[in-house]
């Protein structure tokens, strides 16, 4: 059963802030003459790579709520310039929504067991993925998504 993380996704109001904010990243990195890769740094490293890389991925918490996430394909331990040990987790670019689920502001990534995580969006409320945003919710608020 795969393991996966959770963490805020700073900075971002939408899963569409999000998302343009990869795709500027990887046009970064190809103007530059880098191999496109959606990478995001972290300090730790998790203990539970293995499980993580194994089907898992990160979910996304967007004002208060998880919203999206992204398959974890690979993780790279490394030691920055100052000499502190950071991890690079590299992800599939394509975010998938999820059924919106409240979460508290947290500092980090948690794990988040395969039981927790919510269910893609286009399985829990088919159709739901083409409504605007907003619109979902203001659904989940009155609790009809």
């Amino acid at each position: 059963m795969p393991l996966h993380l959770i963490k805020l996704s700073v900075g971002t109001d939408s899963v569409a802030d999000l998302e343009e904010w990869i795709e500027l990243k990887m046009k970064a990195q190809k103007k530059h003459g880098k191999k496109p890769e959606r990478i995001h740094t972290t300090r730790m490293v998790p203990k539970r790579a293995d499980e993580l890389t194994s089907g898992g991925s990160i979910f996304w918490v967007i004002r208060g709520q998880i919203m999206c996430r992204e398959r974890i394909l690979d993780i790279r331990p490394f030691t920055d310039k100052d000499g502190i040990g950071r991890c690079r987790l590299v992800l599939d670019p394509k975010c998938v929504l999820v059924e919106p689920r409240p979460r508290s502001a947290f500092q980090g990534w948690r794990y988040l067991s395969a039981h927790e995580a919510p269910r893609d969006l286009s399985r829990a409320a088919p159709g739901a993925s083409k409504m605007p945003e907003q619109m979902r919710r203001d659904l989940r608020e009155l609790g009809l998504l």
